[in-house]
């Protein structure tokens, strides 16, 4: 099951991330996972939220540019060599990634993994096909 991933683009300069958040904050929105990447004059943060569309609406109401995207979220043993098994199994199934990012929560011992691939369908189906189940935002929030 794919999560909606909101990119939000922020220009690079002192204060716009704490624009971001504190916009948030006000709206009543928990980030579940949060990464950001940075060129030479923006950044785009990538947020996994409690409640995509109320997210959406708020960044309209700030005038933040901003996207959705969906991606794959799995579960991986916090230990030695637990990304490489997962890895393993997106290079069995010829999956390509576009990027990660991870987030540690939930339960003791697992890592979150948030994957952005070529093709969200079709990997989640030979995902599927190989024994993996990617979480829900639901499943996330529990632990």
């Amino acid at each position: 099951m794919s999560i909606r991933q909101i990119s939000v683009f922020l220009e690079n300069r002192p204060g716009k991330l704490y624009e971001l958040t504190g916009l948030l904050a006000r709206h009543g929105i928990d980030m579940r996972a949060l990464s950001i990447a940075e060129a030479t004059d923006f950044g785009i943060a990538r947020i996994i939220a409690s409640d995509a569309q109320k997210c959406a609406l708020a960044l309209r109401e700030g005038q933040f540019i901003a996207q959705f995207s969906d991606v794959l979220a799995f579960a991986v043993p916090d230990e030695p060599g637990g990304l490489h098994n997962l890895l393993s199994e997106f290079n069995a199934a010829q999956v390509n990634i576009e990027y990660m990012y991870a987030f540690l929560g939930g339960e003791p011992g697992r890592a979150y993994m948030i994957f952005r691939v070529t093709d969200t369908k079709r990997a989640e189906a030979a995902l599927v096909e190989r024994g993996l189940k990617s979480l829900s935002l639901d499943e996330i929030e529990r632990g």
